[in-house]
């Protein structure tokens, strides 16, 4: 069956490209997008952003020439839910089974690639593309990213590096292609992703007196020692960046190709990935594209990650498709202005659903969140649970590392803000406090700003017809889980001492279904 519908499948996607537009958009016109994806890089972590202890000097090169956006948003601070709404341009809680980290990735939603290619674009693919979770089971025959150029390999600076040479699999790709197609390519770093090569920081040289440790991790030695080995991974990529405008200009095509860089969500340590706060959904974005772009500007409007595929299928000279919620970038990057170019991008979304295993019942945590430029508003919706896991499972939702084990041994107030319980309304003032370490939620003299961002966040949810505020949020629990654990989830939960709640929105497969109620489990907004 599958090998009937996967045809099929696939000629539905060329369907939707109109062949005049296909034809109009035919010509030399159209640009080659090389699209560049960090992989948990935090968003203020380079030059171009002010950063001096992680130098960037590529990345800073597509900002000087090109376009700074200040102000660049993911709906989803996780790797596989924010890359699916890159690829078909939708917010996450739109994506239904994607919403969810170690999911699955619904053919029905097409992605942008498969749909440049039908429209005359040679696609590729190196390093990580969506992912981690499954797509083939669902009829994909490929990575949603595109085809796989990965065969050229490399020594890299430290042992947690990954040896894929992108750069050079790029050119591949680029002496591969048909001369004179357009193309569209995914070079997808797995930097500065953990583990790292413990120290290598220091051994290459960088100084821990240089780094600025953020207001909710301790400024100890292991902090700054893990912080310097993360800058090493993010160093690294960035000189695949350089290699790549040099394989461009090599090709005769740097000036004719979109070039976007950016990353899927913030870096690896306790409360940032996975996170609703500022930076576990705040993102680096450069984008350069020769004479298109008037190189230099720094823009402030608020981008989302859902944003690329529209600005890729119009500058492909293709109509919107129908499935696409995001809002096409190009008359921003063909502005000739700086600061706040179009005022109605104020407002951003974010939220999360389930992300990697660690709760009774395959539970995850489930919240909303507006950010305004002056506010953001976080709404978790069942504070009874634990925000990055279970205690018994480690803290599934946060990546091991020297900052976890010191947070773990140390105790007080940054283990508590990074694992502990949290309250259901969070509100933050980001001007005066841009790493949200003090939550104003409980200060009368912020009801009314709590009560308007709550009430605007809701009617923006519904808008875009999330299940969470639409009361039937219990459907994110039922979405299949595919990670590491998957097949002896069940044996382990029943191994543990803990009792779960004893009310139960839905049946997941694991457990009895139990009565649904109000209380924790409700989806109903905070009170007012």
């Amino acid at each position: 069956m599958r090998s009937l519908l996967v045809p099929l499948l696939l000629a539905s996607l060329v369907s939707l490209v109109d062949p005049a537009d296909a034809r109009a958009a035919s010509g030399s016109d159209r640009p080659n997008i090389l699209f560049i994806i960090f992989d948990d890089w935090g968003w203020n972590h380079a030059g171009a952003y002010g950063c001096s202890w992680i130098k960037t000097p590529n990345f800073d090169r597509v900002a000087r020439e090109g376009v700074l956006f200040k102000n660049a948003f993911t709906s989803n601070p996780k790797c596989s839910p924010c890359r699916a709404s890159i690829l078909t341009g939708r917010n996450s809680w739109q994506l239904e089974e994607a919403a969810c980290h170690y999911g699955i990735f619904p053919r029905k939603f097409a992605v942008y690639p498969e749909l440049l290619e039908a429209a005359g674009y040679t696609v590729g693919l190196t390093g990580k593309g969506w992912g981690p979770g499954d797509h083939q089971s669902t009829g994909f025959t490929r990575n949603p990213a595109g085809p796989l150029f990965d065969e050229h390999t490399m020594t890299p600076p430290a042992s947690g590096i990954a040896r894929t040479d992108y750069a050079k699999n790029f050119a591949s790709f680029l002496g591969k292609r048909k001369a004179g197609q357009p193309f569209c390519f995914w070079m997808g770093f797995k930097e500065p992703h953990r583990g790292y090569e413990r120290h290598s920081g220091v051994r290459l040289g960088k100084r821990p007196e240089d780094v600025k440790v953020p207001a909710y991790l301790p400024d100890l030695d292991v902090v700054r020692d893990d912080l310097l080995d993360y800058a090493v991974e993010v160093e690294s990529a960035d000189a695949h960046i350089g290699r790549a405008l040099e394989a461009l200009k090599d090709a005769g095509e740097l000036e004719r190709t979109l070039i976007v860089v950016t990353s899927d969500h913030g870096m690896p340590f306790p409360r940032v990935k996975g996170q609703i706060y500022e930076d576990g959904f705040h993102l680096p974005l450069a984008i350069r594209w020769g004479d298109g772009i008037k190189p230099g500007r720094v823009v402030d409007d608020f981008i989302n990650v859902r944003d690329f595929a529209p600005t890729f299928l119009e500058l492909a000279g293709l109509q919107p498709h129908p499935q696409v919620t995001g809002r096409s970038l190009v008359e921003l990057l063909r502005s000739k202005e700086s600061g706040w170019v179009d005022r109605s991008r104020n407002v951003m979304l974010a939220g999360k659903e389930r992300h990697d295993l660690g709760r009774p019942y395959d539970w995850g945590y489930p919240a909303r969140a507006i950010r305004t430029p002056e506010f953001l508003y976080v709404h978790n919706y069942f504070p009874d649970r634990w925000p990055a896991g279970n205690p018994e499972t480690d803290f599934g939702n946060c990546d091991p590392s020297p900052t976890k084990e010191l947070l773990k041994a140390i105790g007080g107030e940054f283990y508590d803000i990074a694992f502990g319980k949290r309250p259901m309304a969070a509100l933050y003032r980001l001007a005066d406090d841009p790493e949200c370490v003090r939550n104003l939620a409980a200060d009368p003299a912020y009801t009314t700003v709590m009560t308007t961002l709550r009430d605007q966040m809701i009617a923006m949810l519904r808008q875009e017809q999330d299940p969470r505020a639409l009361g039937n949020g219990a459907i994110f629990e039922t979405y299949k889980y595919v990670g590491p654990r998957a097949k002896d989830y069940d044996t382990w939960l029943k191994s543990q001492t803990f009792n779960p709640p004893t009310e139960r929105p839905v049946n997941s497969g694991n457990a009895p279904a139990k009565k649904a109620g109000r209380g924790i489990n409700s989806d109903a907004p905070a009170p007012r």
